[in-house]
């Protein structure tokens, strides 16, 4: 079973529907109960940091999301919810995220007469020479130079290099894909990315 995660903000019924096309078993909750029997979680997310991290307090989903990541359930963040995976995000000054991963969010910066943002649209992934080990799997029969489908004004910065797993630019070069052990994330959305984030999704229910 797979928990997609309800904290208020995310776009749940396209990600379910998505992942119950290619073969899922799905269960939207904010049930701590219900992330503690699943076998995966998805944290989808459409919104502010700041408001999704009080959204997980509040509902007490913190701890629950953090302890079946260390015990080893694959964990998947959409959009904002593989930016919540960090440290903090200058969109929410002093604002703690989960604090998965090292490292901070920030906004994408361009002055007059430069790129528009939020950044919004196809555009390209490419993999990261850096992916760590095993995470390769999950874009498994996905090509450097596919295009996938963006919406956001901000981008992760990791600590460590070696969790980037896709790359994408936008006048600078940004983190697009993430993995480190059983978790990963990206910064596009699979579920409005056609045929092709359905085989991402795909091949994420087919991990072990």
């Amino acid at each position: 079973m797979i928990a997609v995660i309800d904290y208020g903000m995310g776009n749940l019924r396209s990600v379910e529907k998505a992942l119950k096309k290619v073969g899922g078993r799905v269960r939207i909750t904010s049930k701590p109960s219900d992330i503690a029997k699943c076998d995966k979680l998805v944290l989808p997310g459409v919104g502010a940091f700041g408001d999704a991290m009080n959204e997980l307090k509040r509902l007490r989903l913190v701890a629950p999301i953090k302890d079946a990541i260390n015990e080893g359930k694959t964990f998947l963040g959409l959009c904002l919810g593989m930016q919540l995976l960090f440290d903090a995000s200058e969109e929410a000054p002093g604002v703690k995220g989960l604090s998965v991963l090292g490292g901070n969010v920030k906004r994408f910066k361009f002055g007059k007469g430069g790129l528009k943002v939020p950044h919004m649209g196809w555009n390209v992934i490419n993999k990261a020479s850096s992916a760590s080990a095993g995470g390769p799997n999950i874009l498994k029969n996905i090509s450097d130079g596919s295009y996938v489908y963006f919406v956001h004004s901000y981008y992760v910065v990791p600590k460590d290099k070696k969790v980037t797993l896709t790359m994408t630019d936008y006048g600078i070069k940004f983190v697009s894909g993430v993995h480190k052990d059983n978790v990963y994330g990206f910064q596009f959305h699979p579920e409005k990315s056609q045929d092709l984030g359905l085989n991402i999704l795909s091949n994420f229910i087919r991990l072990r």
